[in-house]
């Protein structure tokens, strides 16, 4: 009979590593950094050093190394990826950011004086046109091809017809979206000025246009924005709008500047194609709170935030690049000689992933190959449309505002990082330091990203810990 008194070699991998870091003569402190990652899906790893020195004297005042202050000899940070999808726990703290960056444009705060409450301000919703019929649910009736789809329904988005579907037009409308957007907005201007009576030149001098938008994909795989518009006086969020300056009036000026966007896409291969937005349009006036608002304040600042974590994965594509990382999707390496050869990775391809192999409905991957295959015509080179493949075309950022619209994303993530540090000071027992008076020298390299696998296991259980909280204040906070 086996000796049961032996003990058993640890087979795990993760288990190995994590008794590992327990023997670790620092651990209680190696996992408290852990838990301050909140438990972030992929930290930077990174090595260096960095010394504080008196300007006047030279003296160190304070130095860091990851070799010997560091327990595992390496320093990890949170990544802040945006994508709910790829750090759920980064993105939360991204869409927090998000949501009093716009809150703060409707309601004051952050540097924006509490009057803006008073300002003009409307939601509007700028759809894509249609690039033919999908499968839809148009309330009561049913869809044209006769069923009453389930909201879960997969075929909802997909063609009628995919053979008549205008894939190329879907894909170059996202990869242009951004440009009919900036087009847009010079049209509001233009048409602002028009309805107040004063020429376009004069309207800077009594009038600004705010706004903050985000992207959202819809089920058939085209991009529309939801914006928050708000006018301003000459000099922004700090001055009100003159008294002509209503809402009807914002509300007619963006119906008349989006109807008349037109961006014609001229190409030897696929011919000439009109680009312009939807007739599907949206601009409902942003009131206070109320017992018959729903569009208040706080409800807009939410939607808007909910959407800035999201990404094209939400209307079933893949949330990762799908060109080959060594060859850049070009197909092809230099070699140490300077000749260029197949590369060995995607066989010549450029692809990370052939579309064939992706776990993806048809109508997604027939729009994710024609991307790709526009993304190699000469005529769309300048689109860079093969390194946005996974996003169907899209090259814009998800999240943007103009300058006075509120304050900023670095400003909010600048205050967080300072109460971070003097945090961290003041449980170390350390003075504040006089940042006029030190100079800092610093040296970091990058090792890579993730967790080791004890670490992984670790940082699970501070997901499960959160995750619970979140839960239990969600239970507490509901009627």
């Amino acid at each position: 009979m086996p000796d049961c008194s032996t003990p058993r070699p640890v087979v795990s991998p993760a288990v190995r590593d994590l008794l590992r870091l327990a023997n670790l003569d620092e651990f209680d402190r190696h996992r408290s950094r852990l838990d301050r990652l909140g438990g972030c899906t992929h930290p930077v790893q990174l090595m260096g050093h960095t010394v504080t020195l008196d300007s006047a004297t030279g003296e160190v005042l304070r130095s860091y190394d990851t070799a010997t202050d560091e327990p595992t000899g390496r320093l990890l940070i949170a990544c802040g990826n945006r994508r709910a999808s790829r750090c759920p726990a980064c993105s939360r703290i991204y869409a927090a950011d998000t949501y009093y960056l716009i809150r703060s444009g409707l309601t004051g705060g952050k540097t924006v004086p509490d009057t803006v409450r008073t300002h003009p301000r409307v939601f509007a919703t700028l759809t894509a046109p249609s690039f033919g019929p999908v499968h839809n649910r148009p309330g009561l009736r049913p869809c044209r091809c006769g069923v009453h789809h389930a909201e879960t329904d997969p075929a909802l988005g997909t063609p009628l017809n995919p053979v008549t579907y205008d894939y190329c037009g879907a894909i170059l409308f996202n990869a242009h979206a951004g440009v009919l957007w900036d087009r847009f907005t010079r049209n509001l201007r233009r048409e602002i000025a028009a309805l107040a009576g004063i020429p376009q030149k004069a309207l800077p001098g009594v009038l600004r246009l705010s706004f903050a938008k985000v992207a959202e994909y819809q089920k058939r795989g085209a991009v529309h924005f939801h914006a928050v518009i708000r006018l301003d006086g000459p000099d922004g969020h700090d001055q009100s709008p003159p008294a002509w300056a209503t809402v009807p009036l914002l509300t007619d000026a963006i119906h008349a500047a989006a109807s008349r966007v037109l961006l014609v896409v001229e190409s030897d291969a696929i011919g000439s194609r009109e680009l312009n937005w939807g007739t599907q349009m949206d601009v409902r006036e942003i009131t206070s709170p109320g017992p018959d608002t729903p569009l208040t304040d706080a409800a807009v600042a939410g939607y808007v935030a909910k959407y800035a974590t999201k990404g094209a994965e939400d209307s079933g594509t893949i949330d990762r690049p799908l060109y080959c990382a060594p060859c850049q999707g070009r197909g092809a390496i230099l070699t140490p000689r300077g000749d260029h050869t197949e590369c060995p990775h995607c066989i010549g391809t450029g692809l990370a992933e052939p579309p064939e192999s992706l776990r993806v409905q048809d109508h997604v991957r027939q729009l994710i190959r024609t991307c790709w295959q526009l993304g190699q015509l000469p005529d769309f080179a300048h689109l860079n449309l093969w390194r946005w493949t996974h996003m169907l075309g899209y090259r814009g950022h998800f999240s943007s505002k103009s300058r006075r619209y509120s304050t900023t994303l670095g400003a909010l993530r600048g205050a967080r990082r300072t109460w971070a540090v003097d945090k961290a000071r003041a449980r170390a027992g350390a003075s504040a330091l006089d940042d006029t008076a030190a100079d800092t020298v610093s040296h970091w390299q990058y090792l890579g990203s993730g967790y080791s696998p004890g670490e992984e296991l670790l940082a699970a259980s501070v997901r499960r810990e959160r995750a619970a909280a979140l839960r239990l204040k969600r239970e507490g906070d509901a009627p």
